[in-house]
C-alpha cells in the first residue's frame, strides 16, 4: 500500500509542474496572438483611415480640376471678348482716319464733306466708348488670369497632397512586407 501511495504521491507532484508549464506556454501564446490581433487591427484602422483620406482628396481633386476648367473657360472668353473690342477699335480709328483724309482733300464736294463732318464725332464718341470697354475688358481678362493662377495653385497643392499620401501608403506596405507580423 505504501508503494502505492507513493506512486500516487510521485505522479501528484510530477503532474503540477507539467500542468504549470502547459499553462504558461498556452498564456504565452494566447498574449503572442492577442498582441498580434491588435496590431493587425490597429493597421486595419490606419490603412482604412489613409483610404478615406485618399478618398475625400480624390473627391476635392476632381471639384478642382473643374473650377480649373471654368476658370479657364472665363479667361478665354474674356480674351476672345477683348480681341473683338481690339479689333473693332482697330477699324474704327481706320475708319475716322480715312474720314478725316476725306475731309482734308479739296476736291471733295461740300455736302459730301459737311456730310463726313456731321458722322465724325459720332464715330469719336463710339471709338471713346470702345476704348473705355477695351480697358473694361483687360481688366476682366487680368482678373481671370489671377483667379486661373490661383485656383491651379489650390489644385497642384492638393496633387501634392495627394502624392504625399501616395509615398506614406507605399511606405506603410513596404514596412508591413518586410515586417510580416
Amino acid at each position: 500500500m505504501n508503494c502505492t501511495c507513493l506512486l500516487i504521491l510521485g505522479l501528484l507532484l510530477i503532474a503540477t509542474p507539467v500542468l504549470g508549464q502547459s499553462a504558461s506556454t498556452d498564456s504565452q501564446t494566447l498574449q503572442a496572438l492577442l498582441s498580434e490581433v491588435r496590431q493587425l487591427r490597429h493597421d486595419l484602422q490606419t490603412t482604412t483611415l489613409a483610404a478615406q483620406r485618399a478618398q475625400i482628396l480624390l473627391y476635392r481633386l476632381q471639384g478642382q480640376e473643374a473650377i480649373v476648367a471654368r476658370a479657364s473657360q472665363r479667361l478665354d472668353d474674356a480674351r476672345a471678348r477683348l480681341t473683338e473690342i481690339q479689333a473693332a477699335r482697330v477699324r474704327l480709328t481706320s475708319d475716322i482716319k480715312q474720314h478725316e483724309d476725306f475731309i482734308s482733300h479739296a476736291e471733295n464736294s461740300p455736302g459730301e464733306r459737311k456730310q463726313i463732318e456731321d458722322l465724325l464725332p459720332r464715330l469719336k464718341a463710339n471709338l471713346a466708348s470702345l476704348e473705355n470697354d477695351e480697358q473694361q475688358k483687360q481688366t476682366r481678362q487680368m482678373e481671370a488670369e489671377d483667379q486661373l493662377r490661383l485656383e491651379r495653385a489650390k489644385l497642384s497643392g492638393l496633387q501634392d497632397q495627394l502624392d504625399r499620401l501616395e509615398k506614406i501608403l507605399e511606405s506603410s506596405i513596404q514596412q508591413a512586407g518586410a515586417n510580416p507580423h
